[in-house]
Protein backbone atom coordinates (compact mmCIF):
# COMPACT_ATOMS: atom_id res chain seq x y z
CA UNK A 1 0.00 0.00 0.00
CA UNK A 2 1.06 3.55 -0.74
CA UNK A 3 0.07 6.52 1.42
CA UNK A 4 0.18 10.30 1.12
CA UNK A 5 0.24 12.50 4.22
CA UNK A 6 -1.45 15.90 3.94
CA UNK A 7 -0.98 18.27 6.88
CA UNK A 8 -3.38 21.22 6.75
CA UNK A 9 -2.73 24.59 8.34
CA UNK A 10 -1.36 28.02 7.48
CA UNK A 11 0.70 27.86 10.67
CA UNK A 12 2.82 25.12 9.06
CA UNK A 13 3.48 27.22 5.97
CA UNK A 14 4.61 30.36 7.78
CA UNK A 15 6.94 28.45 10.09
CA UNK A 16 4.93 29.20 13.23
CA UNK A 17 4.51 25.50 14.05
CA UNK A 18 6.98 22.69 13.37
CA UNK A 19 5.33 19.80 11.52
CA UNK A 20 6.10 16.98 13.96
CA UNK A 21 2.93 15.14 12.90
CA UNK A 22 4.43 14.25 9.53
CA UNK A 23 7.51 12.51 10.89
CA UNK A 24 5.48 10.58 13.47
CA UNK A 25 2.91 9.42 10.92
CA UNK A 26 5.51 8.44 8.33
CA UNK A 27 7.44 6.37 10.85
CA UNK A 28 4.31 4.57 12.05
CA UNK A 29 3.07 3.87 8.52
CA UNK A 30 6.44 2.45 7.54
CA UNK A 31 6.39 0.21 10.61
CA UNK A 32 3.30 -1.58 9.23
CA UNK A 33 4.68 -1.90 5.70
CA UNK A 34 3.04 1.11 4.07
CA UNK A 35 5.21 3.24 1.80
CA UNK A 36 4.77 6.99 2.17
CA UNK A 37 4.90 8.51 -1.31
CA UNK A 38 4.58 12.17 -0.40
CA UNK A 39 4.16 14.52 2.55
CA UNK A 40 2.45 17.86 1.87
CA UNK A 41 1.68 20.90 4.00
CA UNK A 42 -1.26 22.84 2.56
CA UNK A 43 -3.10 26.03 3.40
CA UNK A 44 -6.49 26.34 5.08
CA UNK A 45 -8.36 26.84 1.80
CA UNK A 46 -10.97 24.62 0.18
CA UNK A 47 -9.25 24.84 -3.20
CA UNK A 48 -5.84 23.78 -1.91
CA UNK A 49 -7.27 20.94 0.19
CA UNK A 50 -9.32 19.59 -2.75
CA UNK A 51 -6.35 19.80 -5.12
CA UNK A 52 -4.17 17.85 -2.69
CA UNK A 53 -6.83 15.16 -2.28
CA UNK A 54 -7.28 14.83 -6.04
CA UNK A 55 -3.54 14.44 -6.58
CA UNK A 56 -3.25 11.99 -3.70
CA UNK A 57 -6.04 9.76 -4.97
CA UNK A 58 -4.34 9.56 -8.38
CA UNK A 59 -1.14 8.17 -6.88
CA UNK A 60 -1.82 6.63 -3.46
CA UNK A 61 -4.11 4.07 -1.85
CA UNK A 62 -4.45 5.93 1.44
CA UNK A 63 -4.58 9.63 2.26
CA UNK A 64 -4.17 10.74 5.85
CA UNK A 65 -5.03 14.36 6.61
CA UNK A 66 -4.43 16.30 9.80
CA UNK A 67 -5.72 19.67 10.92
CA UNK A 68 -8.70 21.93 10.48
CA UNK A 69 -11.20 19.93 12.57
CA UNK A 70 -11.74 22.50 15.32
CA UNK A 71 -15.02 24.36 15.96
CA UNK A 72 -13.93 27.81 14.77
CA UNK A 73 -14.47 29.42 11.36
CA UNK A 74 -10.89 28.94 10.21
CA UNK A 75 -11.24 25.15 10.62
CA UNK A 76 -12.71 24.16 7.25
CA UNK A 77 -11.43 20.62 6.67
CA UNK A 78 -14.58 18.84 7.82
CA UNK A 79 -16.89 20.90 5.62
CA UNK A 80 -14.54 20.64 2.66
CA UNK A 81 -14.56 16.85 2.99
CA UNK A 82 -18.36 16.84 3.24
CA UNK A 83 -18.50 18.71 -0.07
CA UNK A 84 -15.85 16.47 -1.63
CA UNK A 85 -17.72 13.26 -0.76
CA UNK A 86 -21.18 14.75 -1.49
CA UNK A 87 -22.18 14.36 2.14
CA UNK A 88 -24.54 16.21 4.41
CA UNK A 89 -23.58 17.11 7.96
CA UNK A 90 -25.24 15.12 10.72
CA UNK A 91 -24.93 14.98 14.50
CA UNK A 92 -23.08 11.90 15.67
CA UNK A 93 -24.79 11.19 18.97
CA UNK A 94 -21.92 9.23 20.67
CA UNK A 95 -19.56 12.12 19.89
CA UNK A 96 -22.06 14.68 21.18
CA UNK A 97 -22.36 12.76 24.45
CA UNK A 98 -18.57 12.64 24.72
CA UNK A 99 -18.27 16.39 24.07
CA UNK A 100 -20.85 17.18 26.74
CA UNK A 101 -19.09 14.95 29.29
CA UNK A 102 -15.72 16.40 28.28
CA UNK A 103 -16.77 19.92 29.25
CA UNK A 104 -18.78 18.83 32.30
CA UNK A 105 -15.74 17.08 33.80
CA UNK A 106 -13.76 20.30 33.41
CA UNK A 107 -16.46 22.41 35.01
CA UNK A 108 -17.04 24.39 31.83
CA UNK A 109 -20.27 25.28 30.11
CA UNK A 110 -20.71 23.77 26.65
CA UNK A 111 -21.54 26.24 23.88
CA UNK A 112 -23.22 25.82 20.52
CA UNK A 113 -19.83 26.05 18.84
CA UNK A 114 -18.60 23.17 20.99
CA UNK A 115 -21.64 21.07 20.06
CA UNK A 116 -20.70 21.44 16.40
CA UNK A 117 -17.71 19.22 17.10
CA UNK A 118 -20.23 16.35 16.99
CA UNK A 119 -21.20 17.19 13.40
CA UNK A 120 -19.69 14.83 10.84
CA UNK A 121 -20.31 14.08 7.14
CA UNK A 122 -22.86 11.27 6.82
CA UNK A 123 -20.59 9.30 4.46
CA UNK A 124 -17.75 8.95 6.95
CA UNK A 125 -17.17 6.58 9.80
CA UNK A 126 -16.43 8.68 12.91
CA UNK A 127 -13.36 7.65 14.95
CA UNK A 128 -13.76 8.24 18.68
CA UNK A 129 -11.23 10.77 20.00
CA UNK A 130 -10.60 9.92 23.66
CA UNK A 131 -8.12 12.81 24.02
CA UNK A 132 -10.21 15.64 22.59
CA UNK A 133 -13.55 16.65 21.17
CA UNK A 134 -12.95 16.46 17.41
CA UNK A 135 -13.55 12.91 16.10
CA UNK A 136 -11.45 11.45 13.36
CA UNK A 137 -13.19 10.55 10.09
CA UNK A 138 -12.71 7.50 7.87
CA UNK A 139 -13.92 7.74 4.24
CA UNK A 140 -13.77 5.12 1.48
CA UNK A 141 -14.34 5.81 -2.20
CA UNK A 142 -13.69 3.56 -5.20
CA UNK A 143 -11.21 1.41 -3.31
CA UNK A 144 -9.33 4.41 -1.85
CA UNK A 145 -9.19 5.45 1.80
CA UNK A 146 -9.09 8.94 3.26
CA UNK A 147 -8.63 9.46 6.99
CA UNK A 148 -8.95 12.90 8.56
CA UNK A 149 -7.44 13.45 12.02
CA UNK A 150 -7.08 16.39 14.42
CA UNK A 151 -3.86 18.37 14.12
CA UNK A 152 -3.16 18.40 17.87
CA UNK A 153 -0.28 15.89 18.12
CA UNK A 154 -1.41 13.86 21.15
CA UNK A 155 -4.95 13.62 19.73
CA UNK A 156 -3.61 12.51 16.34
CA UNK A 157 -1.28 9.99 18.01
CA UNK A 158 -4.14 8.40 19.92
CA UNK A 159 -6.35 8.00 16.87
CA UNK A 160 -3.47 6.65 14.76
CA UNK A 161 -2.60 4.02 17.37
CA UNK A 162 -6.15 3.08 18.36
CA UNK A 163 -7.81 2.93 14.94
CA UNK A 164 -5.85 3.87 11.85
CA UNK A 165 -2.71 1.74 12.14
CA UNK A 166 -4.45 -1.51 13.23
CA UNK A 167 -6.99 -1.27 10.38
CA UNK A 168 -4.44 -0.42 7.71
CA UNK A 169 -2.08 -3.15 8.93
CA UNK A 170 -4.88 -5.72 8.58
CA UNK A 171 -5.50 -4.56 5.01
CA UNK A 172 -1.86 -4.56 3.92
CA UNK A 173 -1.48 -8.26 2.99
CA UNK A 174 1.56 -8.84 5.21
CA UNK A 175 3.89 -6.46 3.40
CA UNK A 176 6.79 -5.28 5.57
CA UNK A 177 9.26 -2.40 5.48
CA UNK A 178 12.26 -2.61 7.79
CA UNK A 179 14.75 0.21 8.39
CA UNK A 180 18.17 -0.04 9.99
CA UNK A 181 20.34 3.04 10.43
CA UNK A 182 24.10 2.86 10.96
CA UNK A 183 25.65 5.91 12.68
CA UNK A 184 29.18 6.86 11.63
CA UNK A 185 31.79 9.48 12.49
CA UNK A 186 35.19 10.30 11.07
CA UNK A 187 34.51 10.19 7.32
CA UNK A 188 32.40 12.33 5.01
CA UNK A 189 29.70 10.74 2.87
CA UNK A 190 31.79 10.82 -0.31
CA UNK A 191 34.65 8.93 1.38
CA UNK A 192 32.24 6.41 2.87
CA UNK A 193 30.67 5.97 -0.55
CA UNK A 194 34.03 5.08 -2.07
CA UNK A 195 34.70 2.43 0.59
CA UNK A 196 31.32 0.73 0.27
CA UNK A 197 30.61 1.28 -3.45
CA UNK A 198 31.12 -2.39 -4.39
CA UNK A 199 28.82 -3.56 -1.61
CA UNK A 200 26.24 -0.91 -2.51
CA UNK A 201 26.21 -1.93 -6.18
CA UNK A 202 25.60 -5.56 -5.19
CA UNK A 203 22.62 -4.87 -2.90
CA UNK A 204 19.51 -6.96 -3.66
CA UNK A 205 16.70 -5.11 -5.43
CA UNK A 206 14.52 -5.12 -2.31
CA UNK A 207 17.17 -3.34 -0.19
CA UNK A 208 18.21 0.25 -0.74
CA UNK A 209 20.70 2.60 0.92
CA UNK A 210 20.36 6.28 1.78
CA UNK A 211 23.09 8.67 2.97
CA UNK A 212 21.90 11.10 5.67
CA UNK A 213 24.70 13.53 6.54
CA UNK A 214 24.57 16.06 9.37
CA UNK A 215 27.34 18.04 11.09
CA UNK A 216 29.94 15.57 12.32
CA UNK A 217 27.87 12.46 11.59
CA UNK A 218 26.81 10.46 8.54
CA UNK A 219 23.86 8.13 8.95
CA UNK A 220 23.53 5.21 6.56
CA UNK A 221 19.93 4.00 6.38
CA UNK A 222 19.18 0.57 4.98
CA UNK A 223 15.58 -0.09 3.95
CA UNK A 224 14.36 -3.59 3.13
CA UNK A 225 10.95 -4.45 1.67
CA UNK A 226 9.31 -7.87 1.48
CA UNK A 227 6.27 -10.01 2.17
CA UNK A 228 7.74 -12.01 5.05
CA UNK A 229 9.13 -10.25 8.11
CA UNK A 230 11.52 -12.98 9.20
CA UNK A 231 12.95 -13.50 5.72
CA UNK A 232 13.25 -9.76 5.08
CA UNK A 233 14.89 -9.20 8.46
CA UNK A 234 17.43 -11.97 7.75
CA UNK A 235 18.27 -10.45 4.36
CA UNK A 236 18.77 -7.04 5.91
CA UNK A 237 20.97 -8.38 8.73
CA UNK A 238 23.14 -10.23 6.21
CA UNK A 239 23.81 -7.01 4.29
CA UNK A 240 24.32 -5.10 7.54
CA UNK A 241 27.00 -7.57 8.60
CA UNK A 242 28.89 -7.04 5.34
CA UNK A 243 28.60 -3.26 5.67
CA UNK A 244 29.94 -3.27 9.23
CA UNK A 245 32.94 -5.35 8.17
CA UNK A 246 33.88 -2.55 5.75
CA UNK A 247 33.42 0.48 8.01
CA UNK A 248 33.60 -0.82 11.59
CA UNK A 249 36.22 1.78 12.57
CA UNK A 250 33.74 4.58 11.90
CA UNK A 251 30.54 3.13 13.40
CA UNK A 252 29.47 4.35 16.84
CA UNK A 253 25.84 3.29 17.05
CA UNK A 254 22.56 2.41 15.40
CA UNK A 255 19.10 3.88 14.80
CA UNK A 256 18.22 6.38 17.57
CA UNK A 257 21.46 6.03 19.57
CA UNK A 258 23.09 9.27 20.68
CA UNK A 259 26.81 9.49 21.36
CA UNK A 260 26.59 11.06 24.81
CA UNK A 261 24.30 8.26 25.98
CA UNK A 262 26.57 5.56 24.54
CA UNK A 263 29.58 7.09 26.30
CA UNK A 264 27.66 7.50 29.55
CA UNK A 265 26.59 3.86 29.54
CA UNK A 266 30.18 2.73 28.96
CA UNK A 267 31.49 4.93 31.78
CA UNK A 268 28.88 3.59 34.17
CA UNK A 269 29.58 -0.02 33.21
CA UNK A 270 33.32 0.48 33.78
CA UNK A 271 32.90 2.42 37.00
CA UNK A 272 34.78 5.33 35.45
CA UNK A 273 34.33 9.10 35.73
CA UNK A 274 34.82 12.02 33.35
CA UNK A 275 35.42 15.77 33.59
CA UNK A 276 36.04 18.45 30.97
CA UNK A 277 38.42 21.38 30.55
CA UNK A 278 36.94 23.58 27.84
CA UNK A 279 38.04 26.61 25.94
CA UNK A 280 36.49 26.85 22.45
CA UNK A 281 33.43 24.76 23.38
CA UNK A 282 32.58 27.05 26.30
CA UNK A 283 30.83 24.36 28.35
CA UNK A 284 28.94 22.79 25.45
CA UNK A 285 30.79 19.50 25.88
CA UNK A 286 29.78 19.35 29.55
CA UNK A 287 26.22 20.21 28.50
CA UNK A 288 26.14 17.27 26.09
CA UNK A 289 27.34 14.89 28.78
CA UNK A 290 24.90 16.16 31.42
CA UNK A 291 21.93 16.12 29.03
CA UNK A 292 21.66 12.42 29.86
CA UNK A 293 19.60 11.44 32.88
CA UNK A 294 21.81 9.85 35.54
CA UNK A 295 24.99 11.50 34.27
CA UNK A 296 25.85 12.39 37.88
CA UNK A 297 26.94 8.76 38.19
CA UNK A 298 30.05 9.50 36.14
CA UNK A 299 30.38 13.24 35.45
CA UNK A 300 32.44 15.14 38.04
CA UNK A 301 32.43 18.68 36.63
CA UNK A 302 33.98 21.13 34.19
CA UNK A 303 36.52 23.93 34.13
CA UNK A 304 35.71 26.48 31.43
CA UNK A 305 39.00 28.28 30.96
CA UNK A 306 38.22 30.57 28.05
CA UNK A 307 41.02 33.04 28.74
CA UNK A 308 44.74 32.31 28.90
CA UNK A 309 44.75 33.75 32.42
CA UNK A 310 42.34 31.07 33.65
CA UNK A 311 44.21 28.37 31.77
CA UNK A 312 47.18 29.31 33.93
CA UNK A 313 45.33 29.87 37.24
CA UNK A 314 42.79 27.05 37.14
CA UNK A 315 44.54 24.45 35.03
CA UNK A 316 48.19 25.09 35.71
CA UNK A 317 49.14 25.63 32.07
CA UNK A 318 52.67 27.04 31.91
CA UNK A 319 52.85 30.66 30.70
CA UNK A 320 55.83 29.65 28.56
CA UNK A 321 53.70 27.06 26.73
CA UNK A 322 51.02 29.63 26.00
CA UNK A 323 53.64 32.12 24.82
CA UNK A 324 55.60 29.64 22.70
CA UNK A 325 52.86 27.45 21.22
CA UNK A 326 49.67 29.46 21.70
CA UNK A 327 46.45 28.44 23.39
CA UNK A 328 45.41 26.38 20.38
CA UNK A 329 48.16 23.79 20.43
CA UNK A 330 48.92 20.21 21.38
CA UNK A 331 51.06 21.29 24.31
CA UNK A 332 48.41 23.48 25.90
CA UNK A 333 45.42 21.19 25.37
CA UNK A 334 47.32 18.22 26.77
CA UNK A 335 48.26 20.24 29.87
CA UNK A 336 44.61 21.26 30.26
CA UNK A 337 43.47 17.63 30.18
CA UNK A 338 46.18 16.29 32.50
CA UNK A 339 45.69 18.98 35.13
CA UNK A 340 41.88 18.86 34.99
CA UNK A 341 42.05 15.13 35.65
CA UNK A 342 44.21 15.74 38.69
CA UNK A 343 42.20 18.63 40.10
CA UNK A 344 38.80 17.04 39.62
CA UNK A 345 39.99 13.53 40.51
CA UNK A 346 38.54 11.79 37.46
CA UNK A 347 39.35 8.64 35.54
CA UNK A 348 39.30 10.63 32.31
CA UNK A 349 39.45 14.29 31.32
CA UNK A 350 38.60 15.78 27.95
CA UNK A 351 40.04 19.16 26.93
CA UNK A 352 39.22 21.38 23.96
CA UNK A 353 40.96 24.41 22.55
CA UNK A 354 40.36 25.94 19.15
CA UNK A 355 39.38 28.88 16.97
CA UNK A 356 35.61 28.61 16.61
CA UNK A 357 35.36 31.68 14.39
CA UNK A 358 34.33 33.47 12.40
CA UNK A 359 37.09 35.83 13.62
CA UNK A 360 40.41 35.04 15.23
CA UNK A 361 42.13 32.88 12.64
CA UNK A 362 45.57 33.28 11.09
CA UNK A 363 47.51 31.77 8.21
CA UNK A 364 49.13 29.25 10.55
CA UNK A 365 45.94 28.56 12.51
CA UNK A 366 42.87 29.25 10.37
CA UNK A 367 39.34 29.42 11.74
CA UNK A 368 38.19 25.90 12.51
CA UNK A 369 41.54 24.77 13.91
CA UNK A 370 40.82 22.63 16.98
CA UNK A 371 42.84 20.49 19.36
CA UNK A 372 41.15 17.86 21.55
CA UNK A 373 43.00 15.97 24.28
CA UNK A 374 42.04 12.99 26.41
CA UNK A 375 43.90 12.25 29.62
CA UNK A 376 43.36 8.92 31.37
CA UNK A 377 45.05 6.00 33.10
CA UNK A 378 47.11 5.31 29.97
CA UNK A 379 48.44 8.85 29.64
CA UNK A 380 47.37 11.74 27.45
CA UNK A 381 46.79 12.00 23.72
CA UNK A 382 45.78 14.97 21.58
CA UNK A 383 44.27 15.17 18.10
CA UNK A 384 44.22 18.02 15.62
CA UNK A 385 41.18 18.93 13.48
CA UNK A 386 40.26 21.49 10.81
CA UNK A 387 36.50 21.96 10.78
CA UNK A 388 35.58 25.10 8.83
CA UNK A 389 34.33 28.63 9.34
CA UNK A 390 30.88 28.23 10.96
CA UNK A 391 31.13 28.95 14.70
CA UNK A 392 28.05 27.05 15.85
CA UNK A 393 28.95 24.03 13.75
CA UNK A 394 32.56 24.07 14.96
CA UNK A 395 31.50 24.02 18.61
CA UNK A 396 29.02 21.21 18.00
CA UNK A 397 31.40 19.05 15.95
CA UNK A 398 34.23 19.58 18.44
CA UNK A 399 32.05 18.23 21.25
CA UNK A 400 31.00 15.23 19.15
CA UNK A 401 34.59 14.38 18.25
CA UNK A 402 35.67 14.70 21.87
CA UNK A 403 32.98 12.24 22.93
CA UNK A 404 33.96 9.88 20.14
CA UNK A 405 37.61 9.96 21.22
CA UNK A 406 36.47 8.98 24.71
CA UNK A 407 34.23 6.25 23.30
CA UNK A 408 37.10 4.69 21.39
CA UNK A 409 39.28 4.72 24.51
CA UNK A 410 36.55 3.10 26.59
CA UNK A 411 36.03 0.52 23.84
CA UNK A 412 39.55 -0.76 24.46
CA UNK A 413 38.55 -1.78 27.99
CA UNK A 414 35.67 -4.00 26.91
Amino acid sequence: MIADIINIGDELLIGQVVNTNASYMAEKLNSIGINVRQISAVSDTRKHIRESINEGFKNADVLILTGGLGPTRDDITKHTLAEYFNSKMIIHEPTLKHVEEFFKLRGREITEINRRQAEVPDKCEPLFNANGTAPGMWFEKEGKILVSLPGVPFEMNGLMNDYVLPRLAAMNNGEVIIHKTVLTMGLGESFLSEIISGWEDALPKNIRLAYLPQPGIVRLRLTACGDNRKKTDNELNKQLEILLSLISDYVFGFDDDILENIVGTMLRQQGASICTAESCTGGYLAHKITSISGSSDYFKGAIISYSNELKEKLLGVEPKSLETFGAVSREVVEAMAVNARKQLDCTYALATSGIAGPAGGSKEKPVGTVWIALAGPNGVEAKHFLFGSNRERNIHVTALNALNILRKELQKNK
